[in-house]
């Protein structure tokens, strides 16, 4: 079950059922409303940067009831299937990433970011000690929230409780920080000297996955600005060790991550051509052997005439790496003129200021490095809470 929260930005809200039955809630009701829970079973949630979404769930059993705020939108389901169907101005209902994470690895890795911030002693744990303390989590910055699941790892590990505020939902876009420039977005309880163990380890994956999803989000959003339909997308050049978090940051934003790591997607550069002796034509050939039907095949090239050869060769992804703007778009139509199926990415230096520079119907990706490299990382504090409900540091 799950109960998405009606967003601000929406427009209406449309339960349908295989046979036809339907209710809506009006857009005056959602803004009387906003704050209210849409309950209905779900089998997935299928969202993109459209401004279009679904979420369904077949249905073979008994008739359900679902209802849209407290109007009741739909008393009988028959057995056939649910649709719940919404359109926004801004905002849109996200997939919940964090199960896309490996939980066990995701424990191996915070384990080891834990001991490497106390590999011995904490003298300052003697001194708190471990009596039960209560603490609030700020975000004092403005910017997306990301990166939950880490700081619910850190400090379950640490044996400790972490409980988020409802209104401060994973990838909502903060601008309002109150009077005093900060919001509380979690309470975390647990002994005092384990919250203090987890403190920096926390905030650190916060504030940084919460910057990786900022300026994502603030790529993707200036890019749909312009009326360009590709993909915003990262790089792998993210921090060693902290990789799992920088591309859980670019999906909380909306960029695509990219391939995720050496093994994911087969990336043919000019390193590696030269290396094999310089042919594009017999690398991929090489690599599609390898690689089968399940792996898609990228070549960086530095010329039209190798992107023509990768794509003749095979290759699913041509990289026009480093070109001049105007000289890309040229290229890249006459590469879609002769293999309509190949996809074309724009890399090589590119900004969100730039990005503009390179779009064009013929370019279907745009990566950006500086979205996992460089990146401002918002600031998060955590503040133990005195007896009496003060911070023992405002």
């Amino acid at each position: 079950l799950v109960r998405p929260i009606v967003p601000d930005g929406i427009n209406s809200v449309r339960i349908k059922t295989g046979n036809g039955l339907s209710d809506s809630l009006s857009s005056t009701a959602i803004d009387e409303e906003k704050q209210e829970e849409i309950d209905v079973d779900v089998a997935s949630i299928l969202s993109g940067s459209s401004a279009q979404g679904s979420i369904t769930q077949s249905t073979t059993n008994t008739p359900r009831s679902s209802s849209v705020s407290k109007k009741p939108a739909l008393t009988s389901v028959p057995s056939s299937s649910v649709m719940v169907q919404w359109s926004f101005t801004d905002n849109m209902l996200q997939p919940n990433f964090a199960n896309l994470l490996p939980t066990l690895q995701l424990e191996t890795i915070i384990r080891q970011w834990l001991h490497d911030d106390m590999p011995s002693l904490d003298v300052g744990g003697l001194v708190v000690g471990n009596r039960p303390a209560i603490a609030h989590l700020y975000m004092k910055s403005q910017g997306i929230l990301a990166g939950k699941p880490f700081v619910d790892k850190v400090f379950q590990l640490l044996n400790c409780q972490v409980e988020w505020m409802e209104e401060y939902a994973e990838g909502m876009n903060v601008t309002e920080l109150g009077p005093k420039g900060k919001v509380v977005v979690a309470v975390v309880k647990g002994a005092a000297n384990a919250l203090l163990q987890g403190e920096r380890t926390a905030l650190n994956c916060m504030s940084r996955c919460s910057g990786v999803a900022t300026a994502s989000n603030t790529a993707v959003e200036h890019a749909k600005s312009l009326g360009w339909g590709g993909y915003v997308a990262g790089t792998r050049k993210t921090t060693p060790g902290f990789r799992i978090v920088e591309k859980y940051g670019l999906m909380v934003g909306g960029a695509a991550t990219h391939r995720l790591d050496l093994s994911q997607m087969v990336m043919l550069k000019d390193n590696h051509i030269w290396s094999a002796g310089g042919s594009i034509t017999d690398a991929v050939r090489l690599a599609r052997r390898a690689a089968g039907f399940s792996q898609k095949i990228e070549v960086e090239c530095q010329s039209l005439e190798e992107a023509l050869e990768a794509a003749g060769a095979g290759a699913d992804i041509v990289m026009l790496d480093n070109f001049e703007p105007e000289q890309l778009k040229v290229d890249a139509e006459t590469i879609k003129e002769k293999h309509p199926h190949v996809f074309v990415e724009a890399s090589g230096g590119i900004t969100t200021d730039t990005m503009k520079d390179y779009m064009s119907e013929h370019v279907d990706i745009i990566s950006q490095g500086k979205l996992t490299q460089g990146y401002a990382c918002l600031d998060f504090s955590l503040k133990i809470q005195k007896e009496n409900g003060d911070a023992v540091v405002s």
